[in-house]
């Protein structure tokens, strides 16, 4: 098997993360930051995480800046979870995007949270080629997501 492309947080990023989805429980959303709840896949246990849900056609969509992360493979297999903002909770499904899509939601992510996440995906910029992003797409899953009413 292939090594997935994942960049593990510091210490003081995971601080940072945990210290961005306290705001976020508490109704501040830093730019649009949500806190990502998500049953483990070997626990059952709920496991929070920040993260930047994009606004764009037929999404929202869920970027991992960071490749291969944990909550990436929580998502996988539960299918869904729950975003949070202070009061304000929805639960949605998900759908992984294959490859060869990512490119049209890596660009508007890349454009709108690049100053945060940009360092994740090396020399790729919202100004990079199509071929620059799909080349890209393999280490970065997106996630379209649905959400219940």
């Amino acid at each position: 098997m292939a090594q997935q492309h994942y960049v593990k947080p510091s210490g003081f990023e995971a601080g940072m993360n945990r210290f961005v989805g306290w705001l976020a429980r508490r109704g501040v959303s830093i730019l649009g930051h949500a806190e990502l709840s998500i049953r483990g896949r070997k626990s059952g246990e709920w496991r929070k995480v920040p993260v930047n849900p994009l606004p764009y056609e037929g999404g929202p969509y869920l970027v991992s800046a960071r490749g291969q992360s944990e909550w990436v493979r929580n998502l996988r297999a539960a299918g869904g979870g729950r975003l949070q903002v202070g009061r304000r909770t929805q639960e949605f499904t998900a759908v992984e995007l294959p490859d060869e899509e990512k490119p049209v939601v890596l660009r508007p992510y890349l454009k709108k949270w690049g100053w945060e996440v940009g360092r994740f995906f090396g020399d790729i910029t919202d100004k990079s080629s199509d071929q620059e992003l799909l080349a890209a797409a393999h280490k970065h899953p997106v996630f379209r997501i649905t959400v219940k009413n």
